[in-house]
Protein backbone atom coordinates (compact mmCIF):
# COMPACT_ATOMS: atom_id res chain seq x y z
CA UNK A 1 0.00 0.00 0.00
CA UNK A 2 1.20 3.62 -0.37
CA UNK A 3 0.51 6.79 2.17
CA UNK A 4 -2.48 8.75 1.94
CA UNK A 5 -2.13 12.17 0.21
CA UNK A 6 -0.62 14.53 2.77
CA UNK A 7 1.62 18.01 2.21
CA UNK A 8 5.34 17.66 3.13
CA UNK A 9 6.98 20.79 5.06
CA UNK A 10 10.63 20.71 5.24
CA UNK A 11 11.59 23.34 8.07
CA UNK A 12 15.35 24.28 9.38
CA UNK A 13 14.44 25.65 13.03
CA UNK A 14 12.86 24.93 15.98
CA UNK A 15 10.66 28.45 15.64
CA UNK A 16 9.43 27.42 11.92
CA UNK A 17 8.23 23.96 13.46
CA UNK A 18 6.62 25.26 16.43
CA UNK A 19 5.18 27.60 13.79
CA UNK A 20 3.52 24.73 11.37
CA UNK A 21 2.04 23.00 13.89
CA UNK A 22 0.78 25.64 15.43
CA UNK A 23 -0.98 26.60 12.25
CA UNK A 24 -1.71 23.32 9.77
CA UNK A 25 -4.66 21.53 10.99
CA UNK A 26 -3.90 17.62 11.29
CA UNK A 27 0.20 17.32 11.54
CA UNK A 28 2.32 15.06 12.33
CA UNK A 29 6.04 15.10 12.84
CA UNK A 30 8.33 12.66 11.23
CA UNK A 31 12.14 11.87 12.89
CA UNK A 32 13.87 9.03 12.05
CA UNK A 33 10.43 7.16 10.09
CA UNK A 34 10.77 3.86 11.63
CA UNK A 35 7.71 3.86 12.85
CA UNK A 36 5.74 6.23 10.97
CA UNK A 37 6.74 5.58 7.32
CA UNK A 38 5.07 1.91 7.79
CA UNK A 39 1.76 3.57 9.73
CA UNK A 40 1.88 5.63 6.75
CA UNK A 41 2.42 3.19 3.79
CA UNK A 42 -0.35 0.89 5.88
CA UNK A 43 -2.49 3.87 6.41
CA UNK A 44 -2.86 3.19 10.11
CA UNK A 45 -1.75 7.11 10.39
CA UNK A 46 -3.40 10.08 8.31
CA UNK A 47 -2.04 13.23 8.95
CA UNK A 48 -2.54 15.84 6.17
CA UNK A 49 0.86 17.26 6.84
CA UNK A 50 3.95 15.70 7.76
CA UNK A 51 7.05 18.08 9.04
CA UNK A 52 10.17 16.73 8.34
CA UNK A 53 12.68 17.14 11.61
CA UNK A 54 16.26 16.09 9.79
CA UNK A 55 17.16 19.37 8.66
CA UNK A 56 16.76 21.24 11.71
CA UNK A 57 19.32 22.70 13.32
CA UNK A 58 20.42 22.26 17.18
CA UNK A 59 18.31 18.61 17.59
CA UNK A 60 21.16 16.18 17.87
CA UNK A 61 23.95 15.40 20.12
CA UNK A 62 25.15 14.19 23.66
CA UNK A 63 26.51 16.34 26.25
CA UNK A 64 27.78 16.01 30.14
CA UNK A 65 25.80 18.38 32.51
CA UNK A 66 25.18 18.32 35.95
CA UNK A 67 25.37 14.78 36.62
CA UNK A 68 23.20 14.10 33.50
CA UNK A 69 23.45 13.03 29.95
CA UNK A 70 21.59 15.57 27.63
CA UNK A 71 20.59 13.66 24.00
CA UNK A 72 19.17 15.73 21.63
CA UNK A 73 15.91 14.25 20.25
CA UNK A 74 16.84 13.62 16.43
CA UNK A 75 20.37 11.92 17.51
CA UNK A 76 20.46 8.61 15.56
CA UNK A 77 20.24 5.38 17.99
CA UNK A 78 23.64 4.02 16.52
CA UNK A 79 25.39 7.70 17.45
CA UNK A 80 24.19 6.77 21.55
CA UNK A 81 24.91 3.46 21.05
CA UNK A 82 28.84 3.97 20.28
CA UNK A 83 28.88 7.50 22.02
CA UNK A 84 32.08 6.90 24.51
CA UNK A 85 29.96 8.81 26.78
CA UNK A 86 26.47 7.09 27.05
CA UNK A 87 28.87 3.92 27.21
CA UNK A 88 31.00 5.71 30.34
CA UNK A 89 27.54 7.23 31.83
CA UNK A 90 24.80 5.55 30.60
CA UNK A 91 25.93 1.73 30.05
CA UNK A 92 22.39 0.47 30.40
CA UNK A 93 21.49 2.24 27.76
CA UNK A 94 24.05 1.45 25.43
CA UNK A 95 23.16 -2.77 26.37
CA UNK A 96 19.33 -2.00 25.53
CA UNK A 97 20.08 0.13 22.31
CA UNK A 98 21.38 -3.56 21.01
CA UNK A 99 18.24 -5.04 21.26
CA UNK A 100 16.40 -2.16 19.52
CA UNK A 101 15.98 -3.38 15.65
CA UNK A 102 18.85 -4.10 13.56
CA UNK A 103 21.99 -1.75 12.86
CA UNK A 104 20.20 -0.27 10.14
CA UNK A 105 17.26 0.59 12.04
CA UNK A 106 19.08 2.13 14.58
CA UNK A 107 21.31 4.25 11.98
CA UNK A 108 18.03 6.63 11.15
CA UNK A 109 15.53 5.91 14.50
CA UNK A 110 16.56 8.54 16.86
CA UNK A 111 15.81 8.79 20.47
CA UNK A 112 12.76 11.36 20.45
CA UNK A 113 11.41 9.62 18.11
CA UNK A 114 11.14 6.48 20.19
CA UNK A 115 9.87 8.10 22.98
CA UNK A 116 7.17 9.86 21.69
CA UNK A 117 5.97 7.26 19.44
CA UNK A 118 5.70 5.48 23.01
CA UNK A 119 5.73 1.80 22.12
CA UNK A 120 4.72 -0.05 25.22
CA UNK A 121 7.61 -2.50 24.55
CA UNK A 122 10.34 -0.29 23.22
CA UNK A 123 13.73 -0.50 24.45
CA UNK A 124 14.28 3.25 25.10
CA UNK A 125 10.88 3.80 26.64
CA UNK A 126 12.02 1.68 29.65
CA UNK A 127 15.66 2.57 30.04
CA UNK A 128 14.03 5.88 30.37
CA UNK A 129 11.52 5.04 33.09
CA UNK A 130 14.74 3.00 34.63
CA UNK A 131 17.08 6.32 34.60
CA UNK A 132 14.32 9.04 35.48
CA UNK A 133 14.65 11.03 32.19
CA UNK A 134 13.19 14.26 31.75
CA UNK A 135 11.90 15.60 28.83
CA UNK A 136 12.34 19.00 27.25
CA UNK A 137 9.39 20.66 25.48
CA UNK A 138 9.17 23.26 23.51
CA UNK A 139 5.61 25.18 22.39
CA UNK A 140 4.06 28.39 21.83
CA UNK A 141 3.98 29.04 25.38
CA UNK A 142 7.38 28.61 26.06
CA UNK A 143 10.06 26.01 27.29
CA UNK A 144 8.60 22.86 30.08
CA UNK A 145 10.58 20.18 31.89
CA UNK A 146 8.26 16.85 31.60
CA UNK A 147 9.47 13.89 33.84
CA UNK A 148 9.33 10.37 31.62
CA UNK A 149 6.50 9.05 34.47
CA UNK A 150 4.24 11.69 33.73
CA UNK A 151 4.59 11.61 29.54
CA UNK A 152 2.40 8.67 28.97
CA UNK A 153 -0.93 9.44 29.01
CA UNK A 154 -2.43 6.58 27.29
CA UNK A 155 -1.39 3.78 24.91
CA UNK A 156 0.98 5.23 22.52
CA UNK A 157 -0.13 8.79 23.50
CA UNK A 158 2.65 11.16 25.20
CA UNK A 159 1.00 13.74 27.24
CA UNK A 160 2.24 16.96 24.96
CA UNK A 161 -0.35 18.96 23.29
CA UNK A 162 -0.74 19.21 19.56
CA UNK A 163 1.29 22.05 19.54
CA UNK A 164 4.48 21.07 20.86
CA UNK A 165 7.57 18.95 20.63
CA UNK A 166 10.00 17.36 22.56
CA UNK A 167 13.37 19.20 21.69
CA UNK A 168 15.76 16.90 24.12
CA UNK A 169 15.79 14.59 27.21
CA UNK A 170 17.75 14.09 30.09
CA UNK A 171 19.11 11.10 31.20
CA UNK A 172 20.32 11.55 34.85
CA UNK A 173 23.36 8.92 35.37
CA UNK A 174 24.53 6.91 38.40
CA UNK A 175 27.49 7.11 40.04
CA UNK A 176 30.75 5.15 38.86
CA UNK A 177 30.86 1.03 40.02
CA UNK A 178 27.11 0.34 39.95
CA UNK A 179 25.40 -2.70 38.58
CA UNK A 180 23.37 -2.81 35.18
CA UNK A 181 21.24 -4.81 33.24
CA UNK A 182 19.20 -4.87 30.31
CA UNK A 183 17.22 -7.91 29.41
CA UNK A 184 14.40 -8.81 27.24
CA UNK A 185 12.35 -11.51 25.18
CA UNK A 186 11.35 -11.16 22.13
CA UNK A 187 9.83 -14.07 19.46
CA UNK A 188 12.99 -12.93 16.69
CA UNK A 189 16.39 -10.90 17.15
CA UNK A 190 15.54 -7.07 16.06
CA UNK A 191 11.35 -7.32 17.25
CA UNK A 192 9.58 -5.76 19.80
CA UNK A 193 9.91 -6.99 23.09
CA UNK A 194 7.02 -9.17 24.67
CA UNK A 195 8.61 -8.21 27.50
CA UNK A 196 11.83 -6.61 29.04
CA UNK A 197 13.48 -5.25 32.10
CA UNK A 198 16.19 -2.94 33.13
CA UNK A 199 17.48 -2.89 36.42
CA UNK A 200 20.24 -0.38 38.15
CA UNK A 201 22.17 -1.10 41.82
CA UNK A 202 23.85 0.30 43.94
CA UNK A 203 25.67 -2.11 46.36
CA UNK A 204 27.78 -0.38 49.41
CA UNK A 205 29.34 -1.56 52.14
CA UNK A 206 28.01 -5.07 51.95
CA UNK A 207 24.10 -3.96 50.75
CA UNK A 208 21.84 -2.20 48.56
CA UNK A 209 21.80 1.18 48.84
CA UNK A 210 20.10 2.26 45.28
CA UNK A 211 18.24 0.43 43.00
CA UNK A 212 16.04 0.62 40.20
CA UNK A 213 13.99 -1.98 38.26
CA UNK A 214 11.47 -1.23 35.10
CA UNK A 215 9.38 -3.34 32.88
CA UNK A 216 8.53 -2.45 29.81
CA UNK A 217 5.86 -4.32 27.30
CA UNK A 218 3.59 -5.61 30.13
CA UNK A 219 1.12 -2.46 30.41
CA UNK A 220 0.71 0.49 28.30
CA UNK A 221 3.47 2.26 29.40
CA UNK A 222 6.54 1.35 31.61
CA UNK A 223 6.36 0.12 34.97
CA UNK A 224 8.82 0.99 37.97
CA UNK A 225 8.60 -1.77 40.60
CA UNK A 226 8.85 0.62 43.46
CA UNK A 227 7.46 -2.35 46.15
CA UNK A 228 10.54 -4.22 44.63
CA UNK A 229 12.86 -1.65 45.00
CA UNK A 230 12.38 -0.59 48.65
CA UNK A 231 11.99 -4.75 49.57
CA UNK A 232 16.15 -4.49 48.43
CA UNK A 233 16.99 -1.43 50.06
CA UNK A 234 19.55 -1.74 52.77
CA UNK A 235 19.48 -5.63 52.29
CA UNK A 236 22.53 -7.89 52.45
CA UNK A 237 22.24 -9.22 48.40
CA UNK A 238 21.86 -12.93 48.45
CA UNK A 239 20.48 -14.95 45.98
CA UNK A 240 16.77 -15.49 48.00
CA UNK A 241 16.88 -11.39 48.64
CA UNK A 242 16.89 -11.33 44.50
CA UNK A 243 14.48 -13.70 44.18
CA UNK A 244 12.20 -12.48 46.42
CA UNK A 245 12.14 -8.87 44.68
CA UNK A 246 11.58 -10.53 41.75
CA UNK A 247 8.85 -12.47 43.06
CA UNK A 248 7.15 -9.05 43.03
CA UNK A 249 6.34 -9.51 39.13
CA UNK A 250 3.86 -12.34 39.60
CA UNK A 251 1.07 -9.45 41.20
CA UNK A 252 1.52 -6.94 38.69
CA UNK A 253 -1.33 -6.03 36.22
CA UNK A 254 -0.28 -7.19 32.68
CA UNK A 255 -1.55 -6.78 30.00
CA UNK A 256 -3.04 -9.56 27.25
CA UNK A 257 -2.84 -9.10 23.58
CA UNK A 258 -2.55 -11.75 20.39
CA UNK A 259 1.38 -12.01 21.46
CA UNK A 260 0.89 -13.48 25.03
CA UNK A 261 -1.84 -13.13 27.54
CA UNK A 262 -0.93 -11.87 31.47
CA UNK A 263 0.11 -14.78 32.97
CA UNK A 264 2.52 -15.04 30.63
CA UNK A 265 3.94 -12.05 30.76
CA UNK A 266 4.10 -12.10 34.69
CA UNK A 267 5.50 -15.01 34.34
CA UNK A 268 8.75 -13.23 31.85
CA UNK A 269 8.86 -10.96 33.92
CA UNK A 270 9.75 -12.38 36.79
CA UNK A 271 12.24 -14.56 35.40
CA UNK A 272 14.01 -11.95 33.29
CA UNK A 273 13.93 -9.15 36.49
CA UNK A 274 15.82 -12.40 38.64
CA UNK A 275 18.31 -12.63 35.39
CA UNK A 276 18.67 -8.55 35.51
CA UNK A 277 19.28 -8.35 39.34
CA UNK A 278 21.94 -11.02 39.31
CA UNK A 279 23.46 -9.47 36.36
CA UNK A 280 23.93 -6.15 37.98
CA UNK A 281 24.72 -7.01 41.17
CA UNK A 282 27.66 -8.89 39.38
CA UNK A 283 28.64 -5.94 37.38
CA UNK A 284 28.58 -3.49 41.10
CA UNK A 285 30.75 -6.41 42.20
CA UNK A 286 28.80 -8.33 44.81
CA UNK A 287 27.48 -12.15 44.21
CA UNK A 288 24.75 -13.48 44.95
Amino acid sequence: MKAAPFAYHDPRNVEEVLHLLATLENPRLLAGGQSLMPMLNMRVAFPDHVIDLNRVEGLDGVTERDGALRIGAMTRQRDVEEHPLVRARLPVMAEALSFVGHWQTRNRGTVGGSLCNLDPSAELVAVAAALDAVLEVRGPAGARDLSIHAFPEGFMTPALAPEEMVTAIRFPFWPAGHGHCFAEFARRHGDYAIVSAAALLMVEGGRVTRASLTLGGVAAGPMRLREAEAALLGAVPSEEVLRGAAARCQEIEAMSDPQAPAWYRRRLATTLVRRALETALARAGGAA
